[in-house]
């Protein structure tokens, strides 16, 4: 996608792959700001702080951090150490685990010495991958749109949580991607933007919107239930961190309050899913997946420019008030309407689901 008239991808290898790239999304929307990275260390503080964020791009991002590491140690002991440090950054979203199996695998069973150049290659690949996955999603959500539109006779009133736009994948995102395919197709779409407090991620959306000329209108979280039931909005798009083989999905906290008002009120509710979100081992999302806790400063402090347009915090809870800050929750099948992949589009349920699933697992699993 564009910023200005530039293309940019939200992270990106120098041509000697001596450094990585990436768009400092704690900078946004105020400043946009690019950071090189050129150590395992700064790639995995980078995830950490969520200077890169959303499932596909941490994926991706923890990719290039393996073969940053193994520039300077490429023995066995320092692909495991770079594996282990990348996979502690963030324990909720599949595809950082899924993207450092895949590098490690493909690694182990390489002589030390062909290592860092496979690293990196195996790293663009799943980058250019992510593009790909996302694109398709795009067309097969856009038709969705197309659809809604043709029925309605007006332009499609959609609601978004927290963000999975092009800056939280490597390119097109997941939720945007249907969003600017339909919108360049003339069909009319007006885009409900959840703030999605404590980070305010809804504010990424909206400035890639507004970048890509988007009609949309930023609301607070808890704004969403009321206009679905004025009829103010006829579908649901979120994106997701994890999807069981059930087609449970943990997503961004909010995500299941969104689902339980889209059911009470008949509006359809899909997650944007590219296959490597979906994670098979999982058959209690309750009991299974690990829910992140972030730090309580997140939301004790708001973060935003004053008056005069300068970098500001504000303080809205003293120190001394406990805090719980949960960054995921996980919504039920039964209220997923459906999954957008890049495969197409399937109910929530695992008997839809299996023929996405790859046969070395499938083989190998007793489905229930």
């Amino acid at each position: 996608m564009k910023v200005g008239d530039r293309h940019f991808r939200s992270l990106w290898a120098d041509a000697p792959r001596a450094r990585v790239h990436i768009i400092d999304q704690t900078r946004l929307p105020y400043a946009f700001e690019t950071r090189a990275l050129s150590t395992l260390e700064e790639t995995a503080e980078a995830i950490r702080a969520m200077r890169v964020r959303g499932a596909p791009l941490i994926g991706v991002a923890a990719a290039f951090g393996v073969a940053l590491a193994l520039e300077r140690d490429n023995s066995d002991a320092g692909l495991k150490r770079a594996v282990a440090t990348l996979k502690a950054t963030r324990p909720t979203a599949v595809n950082l685990a899924w993207a450092l199996g895949r590098v490690e695998q493909k690694l182990l069973a390489l002589k030390p010495l062909k290592r860092t150049e496979a690293a990196w290659t195996e790293a663009q690949a799943i980058a250019d991958e992510d593009v790909a996955l996302n694109e398709a999603i795009g067309r097969h959500g856009a038709k969705l749109i197309e659809k809604l539109y043709l029925k309605l006779k007006r332009p499609v009133n959609v609601l978004t949580h927290c963000n999975a736009g092009w800056i939280a994948t490597v390119d097109w995102g997941t939720v945007t991607a249907p969003l600017y395919m339909a919108h360049d197709q003339k069909v009319p779409v007006h885009v409900w933007v959840d703030e999605t407090r404590p980070r305010n991620q809804g504010l990424l959306t909206a400035w890639e919107l507004a970048s890509h000329g988007v009609p949309h209108t930023l609301i607070t979280d808890n704004a969403g239930g009321h206009l679905m039931q004025r009829g103010q909005v006829d579908l649901v798009l979120v994106g997701a961190d994890r999807v069981t083989r059930h087609g449970d999905v943990c997503n961004k906290i909010g995500t299941y309050l969104k689902a339980l008002a889209a059911q009470a009120n008949g509006i359809p509710f899909y997650a944007c899913v590219p296959t490597p979100t979906i994670d098979w081992s999982i058959t209690d999302a309750l009991a299974q997946i690990p829910i992140e806790e972030r730090a309580p400063e997140e939301v004790r402090i708001v973060r935003g420019l004053d008056v005069h347009g300068v970098p500001s915090e504000v303080a809205i809870a003293s120190p001394a008030t406990p805090v719980a800050n949960p960054a995921f929750d996980v919504t039920p099948a039964e209220f997923v309407t459906g999954l957008i992949t890049e495969k197409g589009v399937f109910k929530a349920s695992e008997r839809d689901l299996i023929v996405l699933w790859p046969k070395s697992h499938r083989d190998q699993a007793y489905l229930t």
